[in-house]
This record gives C-alpha cells, sequence and structure tokens, in this order.
C-alpha cells in the first residue's frame, strides 16, 4: 500500500473481503442502469429506480470493519453515468492561478493516500422520523453506513499544484460538481477552503475503494471523500472543482442536506426562504449508534440461569471525534452500563479518528428477563462529550436522526422449545413496504391486521374511465400514462421535470406504479399529480388505502379499525335501559372482522348532524365481537341541564339513529394500552405474576399488581372495558378497586355490569352521589370525591400500585388529583385515560 503523504496503522488484510458480482438484478433490466451488476440482497429504498439501498443490518455487521463496496449503503438521484476511464476530464478552475483538466492517468501519478473511513448518509435512520411525522425523505433504516478503505489524491495537493489564490484574494469556497445531469441540474456542493486546504481534514479526490477501482454506483471513476462529513457532499462521478469567493450556489446545495426547525415545513421552507439560511447547513456528522444484536425478532431462549448475551452494535461520530463510550441500558434507560469498545483504526498522524467503532456488553440474560420494563437502548458519547439524545428532533428532510437506538423486549414462550424465551424487536425496518418494527406497529398496528379502505372519493363527472389495457397502450416517452391508487393521469409533459430523471417514469410508462410512487414521493409530489390526472382506472380499487402489511403467520381476523382514516359502520339496533341511556349496536364490515381495539385504547365517533356538519366525540365501547361493537351511551338532551342548553350535540344525534343509518369511526388513539396477558415461568426466575400496560407515546411498560380507577358518569366505560379484560386475565394476584362518582342514583350507568364484577374476590366497587337518595336506603357515600374515599376506597400507596382516571376535567383536577396526593399516591403512579 502507498501512502505518500502519511500514514496510519489500518487492520490488515483489508481487500479481502470484496464480492464479485457479474449478474444484472431483474429489477435493474428495464431501467437505464441495466449494465451494472448488484448485490440482489440490497434493501431497495425507492423502489426500482434511482438506486437507492442499504444493507440488511445484520449483513452489514457480520461483514466486520471494513464494508464491501457490493454491500456498502448508495444514494443515487437518477441513472448512474456509464464514463470511461480513459475519456474522463477532471477540471480545476476559478480563484487558481494555473487552470488545469486532469486525466484519470494525470491523477495517478500525483502522491496518493489510503486510509479506512467511515461514510454515513445523513438520511441514516429517516424511517423512525418518518413514522413520527412524514418528511420529504424516504425511508433509510439503521444500515445506511458503511467504512471502506478510499485511496486518492488529497484535495490540497491538487490545488496547490494548480496554484490556489488565498481567503485575502478572495478564495473561500472550493465548489464541486458531477456529471449526473438531472431536470434541477448536476449534483454539486462546496466546502470550505480552509477544510479544503488542510491536510488533517484528508479531503480526497478518490479511485479506488478496497483495493479496487470505484464501482459505478460509488461514482467511477473519481469521487470526493471528505472524512467525518455527510455522504451528501461527497460527489461521485466528480469532473469539476471551481475555487470561488462565495459558496456553491447549485440547486442541490441548498436543497438538501439540512435541519431546519421543527415547525418548518416544505411549504413554509418554501415561502420564507429557509433553505437558504446558513445556519441550517450540515456538514459534520453527529454522534450516532445502533444495537446490530440481537437482531430484529431474534427469539433467545432461556435454558440455564448463568446464561448471558452479547449485546453489540456499532457507533460512529463527525469531525475525526474520537467515540469514547457507549453506554446501553436493559432496562429502557433506567439504568446504564458502560460497554466494551473496540477501535479497529488507530488516529491519523493528526490524531483524527474517521472510522465507526463497536461495542459489546455480555449481559445475563436473567438480569434483561427479570427487568420490570425490559428494553435495550444505546447511546454513544465522544470526545467533545457529546451524546445522543433521548427523543429524536423531527425535521422535514428527516435528516440526522441520532435518538437512542430502542430495542423491545418481549417475554414469550419458545413454541419449538416451549420454554420460557426472549424475542427482541428493532424499531423499524428498512424501506417502504416493510412492516415488523415496534414503531410500525404504533404506527400502523400489527402485521397481519386487515386494512379497511376508505370509501372511494367520487371522481368528477366529467372524468373518463380506462381500461388497464388503455392505459398499457401509452409505455413511450412521447406518450406516457401511468395508474396511482386507481387514478390515471398523463405524465408526458412531467418527464423533463422529475427531480429523479425520466427513467423513473418510464420504467412504469403504461403501468400501475402505486407501489413505486408510496415508496418514492412526499405529500408535495401527491399534490403535483393533480395536474396531469385525466380520468379514473376502470375496477380500481378505492382510493386512499393504506400499503397492506404483510400477513402474520397464523393471519388473525380481519380488524375494522384504522388511525388514518374513517371507516363507516351501519345501526343494527338501539335499545333503551334507561330515560336516558342507551346501547347502540354497529355492524363491522363482514361477520368476520373485529374491531381491532387494544385494551385500554379509545376510539372517535364522527356523525352528521341536522345542520349536515360532522360532529366527533372519543369513545370507549362497552363490548365488541365478531362483526359488531356495542355502545353503552347517556344522551345529553337539551333544555334539561341548565349549564348546557342546548345538551350534547353527538348524543343527541345518536338517538335520532335509524337502524342502517351510519356512523364513521376512526382509531385506535389514547397513551395506554394493557397488556393483560400474564406470563410466570416456573423454575427458572422469582417472578410475581404481574400484569403491565404500556404508555404508548414513549414504548414504557410498566408492571402492576394493584390497580385502582376513579371514574365519572360516562367515565365508566373505559373503566369497564379494561375492568373486564383484567378479570379475565385469571391473575391471582390482581387486585381492583373503582371508585364511581355520578350525581344521582338514576345516573350511574352499567351498574348491573359493575356488580356483577364485584362478586370477583379480586374485584371491589364504591359509590358516591352527589344527591342523597330520597325513596331507598343508600350503603355508599355521598358528596364529591375527598381524601377519605380516596383512603377507604382505593388501593394503598405502593410501587406496583396504579391509578387510572376518567371523567370531567373539574372532577379530575380538583378532586382525584388533589386528594390523591393527600393521600400518598406519587404521581408517577396516577394516569388519566
Amino acid at each position: 500500500m502507498s501512502s505518500g503523504v502519511g500514514s496510519m496503522t489500518i487492520p490488515s488484510p483489508l481487500h479481502s473481503t470484496e464480492i464479485d458480482l457479474k449478474d444484472i438484478d431483474e429489477r435493474d433490466k428495464d431501467t437505464p442502469d441495466n449494465w451494472i451488476p448488484r448485490h440482489p440482497d440490497l434493501v431497495r429504498l425507492t423502489g426500482k429506480h434511482p438506486f437507492n439501498v442499504e444493507p440488511p443490518l445484520p449483513k452489514l455487521m457480520e461483514c466486520g470493519f471494513i464494508t464491501p463496496a457490493a454491500l456498502h449503503y448508495v444514494r443515487n438521484h437518477g441513472a448512474v453515468p456509464n464514463i470511461k476511464w480513459e475519456e474522463h476530464r477532471l477540471s480545476v478552475t476559478g480563484l487558481v492561478g494555473k487552470p488545469t483538466t486532469f486525466t484519470m492517468d494525470d491523477l495517478l501519478k500525483l502522491p496518493s493516500r489510503e486510509l479506512p473511513i467511515t461514510l454515513v448518509c445523513a438520511g441514516n435512520r429517516r424511517k423512525e422520523e418518518n413514522l413520527t411525522a412524514q418528511t420529504i425523505g424516504f425511508n433509510w433504516g439503521a444500515s445506511g453506513v458503511g467504512t471502506s478503505v478510499w485511496k486518492g489524491v488529497r484535495l490540497c495537493d491538487v490545488l496547490k499544484a494548480c496554484g490556489i489564490k488565498t481567503p485575502k484574494e478572495g478564495a473561500n469556497h472550493v465548489c464541486f460538481v458531477g456529471v449526473e445531469k438531472m431536470p434541477k441540474g448536476r449534483y454539486g456542493t462546496s466546502i470550505t477552503y480552509f477544510t479544503a486546504m488542510d491536510p488533517a481534514c484528508d479531503v480526497l479526490l478518490a479511485w479506488e475503494q478496497n483495493g479496487a477501482r470505484l464501482t459505478p454506483d460509488h461514482g467511477y471513476p473519481l469521487r470526493l471523500i471528505i472524512p467525518g462529513y455527510i455522504g451528501g457532499r461527497m460527489i461521485k462521478w466528480l469532473n469539476e472543482i471551481t475555487v470561488t469567493t462565495e459558496e456553491s450556489d447549485n440547486f442541490f446545495h441548498f436543497n438538501d442536506n439540512r435541519v431546519l426547525p421543527e415547525h418548518v415545513t416544505a411549504e413554509i421552507a418554501n415561502a420564507e426562504g429557509w433553505w437558504y439560511k446558513p445556519d441550517y447547513i450540515i456538514n459534520e456528522l453527529n454522534i450516532n449508534s445502533a444495537i446490530a444484536y440481537p437482531g430484529h425478532l431474534e427469539v433467545v431462549p432461556l435454558s440455564k440461569p448463568d446464561q448471558t448475551y452479547p449485546i453489540s452494535g456499532y457507533c460512529y461520530t463527525g469531525g475525526g471525534r474520537k467515540v469514547i463510550r457507549v453506554e446501553v441500558s436493559i432496562d429502557g434507560g433506567k439504568s446504564w452500563t458502560l460497554s466494551e469498545l473496540t477501535h479497529p483504526e488507530t488516529p491519523t498522524e493528526y490524531g483524527r479518528y474517521w472510522c465507526w467503532v463497536f461495542f459489546k456488553l455480555e449481559v445475563p440474560l436473567s438480569k434483561i428477563y427479570e427487568c420490570e420494563t425490559p428494553e435495550l437502548l444505546c447511546r454513544g458519547w465522544d470526545a467533545a462529550m457529546n451524546r445522543q439524545p433521548e427523543a429524536l428532533t423531527w425535521n422535514v428532510m428527516g435528516m440526522m436522526n441520532n435518538s437512542y437506538f430502542r430495542v423491545k423486549v418481549h417475554r414469550i414462550i419458545d413454541p419449538r422449545t416451549k420454554m420460557p424465551a426472549l424475542k427482541f424487536q428493532h424499531p423499524t425496518l428498512a424501506g417502504p413496504g416493510n412492516f415488523g418494527g415496534w414503531f410500525e406497529e404504533r404506527v400502523f398496528g400489527k402485521a397481519g391486521a386487515a386494512v379497511v379502505e376508505a370509501p372511494k372519493a367520487a371522481p368528477p363527472a366529467s372524468a373518463k374511465t380506462y381500461s388497464l389495457e388503455d392505459v398499457a397502450k401509452h409505455n413511450t416517452k412521447e406518450d406516457v400514462w401511468i395508474v396511482v391508487k386507481g387514478k390515471v393521469y398523463d405524465a408526458t409533459k412531467y418527464l423533463p421535470l422529475h427531480p429523479g430523471g425520466e427513467a423513473s417514469i418510464l420504467i412504469t410508462a403504461g403501468q400501475d406504479c402505486t407501489e413505486d410512487f408510496e415508496a418514492l414521493h412526499s405529500s408535495k409530489a401527491w399534490k403535483l399529480l393533480d395536474e396531469y390526472y385525466i380520468g379514473e382506472l376502470a375496477g380500481a380499487k378505492p382510493a386512499g388505502a393504506l400499503p397492506v402489511p404483510p400477513p402474520a403467520t397464523p393471519a388473525g381476523p380481519p380488524l375494522t379499525l384504522d388511525k388514518a382514516k374513517y371507516v363507516t359502520l351501519p345501526l343494527e339496533w338501539k335499545k333503551t335501559i334507561s330515560h336516558d341511556t342507551r346501547v347502540f349496536r354497529f355492524q363491522l364490515p363482514s361477520k368476520e372482522h373485529e374491531l381491532g381495539l387494544p385494551v385500554g385504547q379509545h376510539l372517535f365517533i364522527r356523525a352528521k348532524g341536522p345542520d349536515g356538519a360532522n360532529v366527533m366525540r372519543a369513545y370507549t365501547p362497552m363490548g365488541c365481537g365478531a362483526g359488531y361493537v356495542d355502545f353503552v351511551i347517556k344522551v345529553y338532551f337539551a333544555n334539561v341541564h341548565p349549564r348546557f342548553p342546548d345538551g350534547g350535540k353527538l348524543t343527541q344525534i345518536l338517538e335520532g339513529l335509524k337502524e342502517g343509518d351510519t356512523i364513521d369511526v376512526k382509531g385506535p388513539l389514547g397513551e395506554y394500552i394493557f397488556n393483560t396477558e400474564v406470563m410466570h415461568p416456573k423454575g427458572i426466575f422469582n417472578t410475581d405474576s404481574l400484569t403491565t400496560f404500556t404508555h404508548t407515546p414513549s414504548g414504557d411498560k410498566t408492571p402492576f399488581d394493584t390497580i385502582g380507577f376513579i371514574a365519572g358518569g360516562s367515565g365508566i366505560t373505559p373503566v369497564l372495558q379494561t375492568c373486564h379484560a383484567l378479570v379475565a386475565n385469571k391473575a391471582r394476584n390482581l387486585k381492583i378497586s373503582i371508585l364511581f362518582a355520578n350525581r344521582t342514583v338514576d345516573d350511574i350507568l352499567c351498574k348491573d355490569l359493575l356488580d356483577e364484577l364485584a362478586k370477583d374476590p379480586r374485584v371491589s366497587v364504591w359509590y358516591t352521589l352527589d344527591v342523597q337518595p330520597e325513596e331507598q336506603p343508600w350503603k355508599y357515600s355521598i358528596g364529591f370525591i375527598n381524601q377519605e374515599m380516596v383512603e377507604a376506597h382505593l388501593p394503598k400507596p405502593a410501587e406496583k400500585t396504579v391509578i387510572f382516571m376518567c371523567g370531567p376535567p373539574p372532577m379530575i383536577n380538583f378532586a382525584c388529583k388533589p386528594n390523591l396526593e393527600k393521600a400518598g399516591h406519587v404521581a408517577a403512579n396516577v394516569h388519566c385515560f
């Protein structure tokens, strides 16, 4: 290995990991990239074309310190230029004394430098941001990173040879442009003079990766490498360098690779010029880490008491700083332990670190199993004491997500061994249609849940209808039709404007390209479609359906609820149980459908009033089963309560429903989900029989063995839903107490159900009324909830005792919370549905 300008120690062997690729992937055969062999295991993030990929995380980690070029992530904006070595030229112009054009052989004659450098896409782990709120970027997982040995000539040596001027003479920036052509121009960017000319920064014009000439996807024959910077600054297929006074005015320099404030949407950024504000540009990488092992959905059987597992992964940072530690938590961040770090590289002669490191922590499985809330986290620190943040910071480009990497832990019975085991679940799976991560399940529900499609929006009266055979005839560059979600578009005029180049559209010309379009495009692109709409596809599926998760094994019943849209349900029957209380039964889409509402959650009901306006409220069903859902609803009539002369809008609308009339429902929603499955493995761990609930915004699980409920009026419905599930659980140690407040005896909802619950020895129910009954004996309390009632009829404060409340805000804020606090219940154990 030659190193004409300094050297560093690099692990050996260096280039033995390369993979020889010869076959053209079937997915590339109808694209402009049909001449490039590619690894079939790479996860495609943007459909067939352009080629944007990352390797599966386990496969990346199996490669070790050096990532083969064939498995290194790729970010392409369009078709890969097909360039010949002997024809390629690099021009250096601008504020230089000797403008020069170099051939590739000219560059090879200059002193070379070869060293390992970690490259990272600024969008690494973006899918977590897209699941928080959609960005304008596509779904990177945690493998948008790789380390190779790069060889080339230092940029500073080339610029010196060309007689670069000084900043005093106006030479403040060095601009770069590649051959790649797109509708918005060629891809370009710039760095400062001081970064370009500092030999310690190791900026290279590289022609080799891992001992071989660059591959086309990685910039053959010449690319820019800037160690410690985001990959978006490292121009591929480099052919122009210009020294300037001002930074690059290239479209992509301003409209890519920025972290804008959380409130800034794409529309705000365009309207207010945020892309051009210098403080938001990204150059250096931030500190980041991810857990690779245990892998996603890995199951580890518990076979012996002293069994351990090596939790391991990677960590990197920017600016040449050293990663000084990676901490691991097995209990969701309550406590942290230092891991063992492996630094495969030694620093450069300038003290810089350009590569990722690996961490490992050997942990007894029994400790993970016995945690109250087992969850694996990692966080890295670098020499500047930068530490990964606990929560992600959303931004419109979805870049630089470096929040704690979280792996959920599930206690299960291994179906193979029938023994207790731990199952691990990563947050996301890279790519647009891949489901199964815990973050994806939080947003979309579990795989196997059938998606209930929204009703198809009525097409315009003048809309024409086309068959797929009609569309298929329009498949040339001069005449391009496509189908997206049942709608037909003439994209011919849009071809030259498409940011990804014409090829991305042409490969789907005359076809239904819904899958690829969804994979590639942001909300902005969906709006652009409207301009090219020409009609409807005959026999198309309803518009607006979400991507369908892959079926579970075995498949469960189809589920009704959908977080993204309303589902229409007809009224089957209505039953009067008191002067103002009704039971409504609504039909689900089929007799096989289940509602799909987790215990502890609720849903929205929406209905149209007499004026045609929609009214929406949150409700918890009283019961549900295959093909139906029941609601117990108290009707608030007009002119009954002096404080509310108009009564309840939605309840009066529901009161007026006739059989066959419909409502719309959407959900689930709510901050809590009760996990009512109790697993108590025998013979390995001495654990108590506990149930848990999950706080959905954070994913934190809390175990409990005693639970108290306070309800007011119709707030009893989530309490009943949860209690029925807990009682059915058969957990012997569980204790349940209910304190239920109402104005009068006649106002008590579902008293028969509550009295039935109270027959279970684990359950106690107590009532309090505002008004003393006149004609019947009353053995319960009278008056507002106070400290005495809380202490007498709810569980005593304890570590595994929790309280849940549901009722009018004045009751919660002025009666429940203050008196719970007086009784000794800590705020962390008190929750509102």
